[in-house]
């Protein structure tokens, strides 16, 4: 096979291909629809054209057969007033328009038969038209039903291309929200360990907040103590403890015991 052929049959698959992608049922059969109805139309104009022949001529024969039978009329008054020459010449006369009859009377038989042929091929043309009509209502019914079915299954079962793209959407979002939780945690961890340091100083160990309490505490108090002798302010008095029971008397030979005896060698 030359290189040509194969261009041709490759282009003929890809354009198949793409015709039958963009190809709508309904569009196809509305259009094969409206080609009958215009068919059926001139078949109409067909029959009414031969009908308005055939009545042409119905009016012509009709006419000349008049014409006819006037002829007769005067060549009978002719031989009665003894004119047997004019009579003669009424009939030649006749003659010639009975010729002419005659010969319209066969096109309008020709003609009466068309128009019958015509008017059956346009009722049978009218039967199919409608027929089809019914047909191309009922398949574009069951396509639409038919595509809006496989519509409905792709998206439940998440193989359509757009939910498709959904899903990969949300799967990307969701993978770089897992990573970004894990990669905070690590670094939270980090600095809890102290294996990290915080380059903008806001990250402290325990000890570091404790210390900077405590002197924001004693801060505290010296200026509120400064505050008070601004103002003449007594400070506030703690709360009274309860006091502590009296201890008991001791006993009297506790006491005489405790007397010290005077020194005679300081005498």
């Amino acid at each position: 096979m030359g290189m040509w052929q194969r261009f041709k049959m490759v282009f003929a698959s890809k354009a198949n291909k793409a015709l039958d992608k963009a190809e709508n049922p309904g569009e196809t059969l509305d259009y094969s629809y409206q080609k009958q109805l215009d068919l059926l139309q001139k078949v109409r104009r067909g029959v009414a054209d031969v009908a308005t022949s055939r009545k042409r001529l119905e009016l012509q024969i009709k006419g000349l057969e008049t014409q006819a039978a006037k002829l007769e009329d005067q060549a009978r008054a002719a031989l009665s007033h003894g004119r047997e020459d004019l009579a003669r010449e009424a009939l030649t006369r006749r003659s010639g328009l009975t010729a002419q009859i005659t010969d319209l009377q066969g096109q309008l038989a020709t003609l009466q038969e068309q128009e019958e042929k015509l008017t059956v091929a346009a009722q049978q043309l009218q039967a199919k038209v409608e027929a089809f009509r019914t047909k191309k209502e009922t398949i574009k019914a069951t396509y639409s039903a038919a595509e809006a079915q496989t519509k409905i299954n792709e998206a439940v079962s998440g193989i359509s291309t757009e939910l498709g793209d959904v899903g990969q959407a949300i799967q990307r979002a969701e993978d770089k929200t897992a990573e970004m939780t894990a990669r905070a945690g690590a670094i939270d961890e980090l600095l809890a360990s102290g294996a990290l340091t915080d380059a903008t100083g806001t990250s402290k160990d325990s000890i570091t907040v404790e210390l900077e309490r405590l002197s924001s505490a004693s801060e505290v108090e010296d200026t509120l103590a400064k505050l008070r002798s601004e103002v003449g302010a007594a400070p506030e008095k703690p709360a009274v403890a309860a006091a502590p029971a009296a201890a008991p008397a001791p006993a009297v030979a506790e006491i005489t015991d405790a007397v010290v005896e005077p020194d005679h060698d300081s005498k």
